[in-house]
């Protein structure tokens, strides 16, 4: 089984990019970081069949001051990351990134794509603001399928890799959960359990029979209630709880 059909539930047989006749219905800007040539020459040739895939590689790097030159300069959507990196690693890219990820307008997400399965790599770079962490044994086309949930603001991780940012989080201090969940109606805090969980918006709809709209209204709902900014922070805040 592949790191994101473990995150996510079943993959488009498409790709997860809505191909048709006049080819893929979406589209996403990305850059490759990872110092080895080859791997960068090989997922470019898997995923960068834009007419195919909907991905479009503008950049690649092979180091931290690359990396961070390159998506400065193209803004990329989606950022493909390697952990380990000459110049101070992944969470160094991120760190000078960070004004990126927090722009409300345009904001360059970050998905760690390594070798490396160690718990304090997963945890470091997830600290740093990535939003997913999948390993170099993932297909393309689940790749693919990542990279667009990243986009679109998901959370993607294979469940072994989960369990270890929600045991980061949940390890730390806790404010009491009973005043906040309080202020949540049942379907609100159903809708937190599985957005915390890394589902999207359409898998949570099609699992609690709610159209896509009541799922954002009722995320929207649970942001303002909770005084949250953003799904990043609300799957902290549910982890840090343990209620995922």
């Amino acid at each position: 089984m592949s790191d994101a059909t473990e995150a996510g539930g079943p993959v488009d047989p498409a790709g997860g990019t809505g191909e048709g006749e006049g080819g893929p219905a979406r589209r996403v800007k990305v850059v490759l970081v990872d110092d080895h040539r080859m791997f960068r020459t090989g997922v470019q040739a898997e995923i960068g069949r834009t007419e195919h895939t909907g991905v479009e590689v503008v950049g690649e790097a092979a180091d931290v001051d690359q990396a961070v030159a390159v998506i400065t300069t193209t803004r990329p959507e989606v950022v493909l990351l390697d952990v380990h990196l000459p110049g101070g690693g992944g969470v160094e890219v991120l760190r000078r990134c960070a004004p990126l990820m927090a722009d409300t307008e345009r904001p360059v997400r970050f998905l760690a794509l390594s070798v490396s399965d160690a718990a304090e790599d997963v945890i470091g770079v997830i600290r740093g603001g990535a939003r997913g962490y999948v390993t170099k044994t993932i297909t393309g086309t689940d790749l693919v399928d990542s990279i667009f949930r990243v986009q679109e603001g998901d959370a993607v991780f294979s469940p072994r890799l989960a369990g270890f940012v929600l045991d980061a989080f949940a390890s730390t201090d806790a404010a009491p959960v009973d005043e906040d969940l309080d202020r949540l109606t049942q379907r609100e805090r159903e809708v937190l359990r599985l957005i915390a969980r890394g589902y999207a918006y359409k898998e949570i709809a099609k699992q609690l029979y709610i159209s896509v709209k009541t799922v954002e209204s009722h995320v929207s709902a649970v942001l303002r209630k909770l005084q949250l900014s953003n799904r990043h922070e609300l799957t902290r805040w549910a982890a840090a709880r343990r209620l995922v």
